[in-house]
């Protein structure tokens, strides 16, 4: 490995904005798998095991919509099997009824279910540790009534939504407990996409009533027991930073490229939240040379770096097989070799 990876603490105060470590944290790694190049792959595992991972990911077993696993009946979000023909599209059908809500909610998962924490969880090394589930509570939402239904839902069943809500908030914050009990977690993260290219899927107003409260519940129960909260969410999500800010979101991911200008955003809130800023991986880094992703690595550091941390670098989303291996090799020696750079003491 090229260097060290960050110990927990030169992480904490990062991502607290309490002094920089060596290097500006790496996560890149967490955003690709060498198993996505099929018989390239002991090529791309050799480049990205080169180079310091400074989070450790553990992702929890989250219910499925319809499937329930073997001697948990339960352990599913919707108590039905599945209707619909396989590899229909969650976001084009409605999976729950509204009219079926009080029977969901009445077998509804816990987060009592054994294999919640996987088996396989790497031991404490010292890293940073962050426990991950994917789908937060509006990607949650849509995956369970239909994209269309899901933005007609907050002004034609806003009561529905609020229960649906609590029950997920309910489920999330026992999960967190067991993460930090468990596997001795520093941070959680999940996703909530609430974004497109252009701004956000709804309103400042429909934020603040249906997603803001539960947001702040579950960020103020993360910090009680001594954690960190991220969020990742693509698109244009630059009305609701502020807010973000306010209830105390710690780590924000990916700032994303063509949706937001990095620049306004690193002038307005840096210092004030901890960018886990992303590279772009819709045109940059698979079809840029390797010199124009080492320029667009220069840059983004240039743009978010602060000597007191609140920086951290990643993809901007999971990287796909079309990544040529010297454009990934040259990310992520930027990253590393440039990082140290900006660091380096005068």
């Amino acid at each position: 490995m090229l260097d060290r990876k960050l110990t927990r603490e030169e992480m904490i105060h990062v991502i607290e904005g309490k002094g920089g470590a060596h290097r500006i944290p790496l996560a890149i790694q967490d955003w690709i798998s060498a198993d996505a190049f099929g018989d390239r792959r002991s090529q791309y595992k050799e480049v990205l095991d080169q180079y310091p991972r400074d989070i450790t990911k553990i992702t929890f077993r989250i219910p499925d919509v319809f499937q329930a696993p073997e001697g948990y009946p339960s352990y599913r979000w919707l108590n039905k099997d599945n209707p619909f023909p396989p590899n229909t599209p969650l976001d084009a059908v409605t999976a729950l009824d509204w009219e079926d809500l009080d029977a969901v909610l009445a077998d509804f998962p816990t987060a009592d279910y054994p294999d919640l924490i996987p088996k396989d969880a790497p031991a404490d090394d010292g890293t940073y540790r962050v426990g991950l589930w994917w789908y937060w509570l509006f990607e949650r939402l849509w995956s369970l009534r239909g994209m269309e239904n899901a933005l007609c839902d907050f002004y034609e069943y806003p009561d529905e939504v609020h229960r649906l809500f609590r029950a997920l908030t309910d489920f999330y914050k026992a999960t967190i407990r067991r993460g930090k009990e468990e596997l001795g977690l520093d941070g959680i993260w999940t996703s909530d996409d609430i974004g497109t290219q252009s701004g956000p899927f709804f309103s400042l107003e429909i934020f603040r009533e249906f997603f803001k409260p539960y947001y702040k519940e579950i960020i103020d129960y993360t910090h009680e027991l001594g954690m960190h909260f991220w969020l990742h969410t693509c698109g244009n999500v630059e009305i609701m930073i502020p807010d973000f800010i306010e209830i105390g979101l710690d780590v924000l991911h990916p700032i994303q490229k063509y949706t937001m200008s990095e620049v306004e955003i690193a002038r307005k809130f840096g210092g004030q939240i901890c960018f886990w800023a992303g590279f772009d991986v819709q045109q940059i880094i698979p079809y840029g040379t390797p010199e124009e992703v080492r320029e667009e690595v220069r840059f983004m550091i240039d743009t978010y770096y602060r000597p007191e941390g609140r920086l951290i670098l990643a993809a901007g989303n999971n990287m796909t097989a079309d990544t040529p291996l010297e454009s990934l090799r040259a990310l992520l020696d930027e990253s590393l070799n440039y990082g140290l750079k900006k660091c380096a003491k005068p």
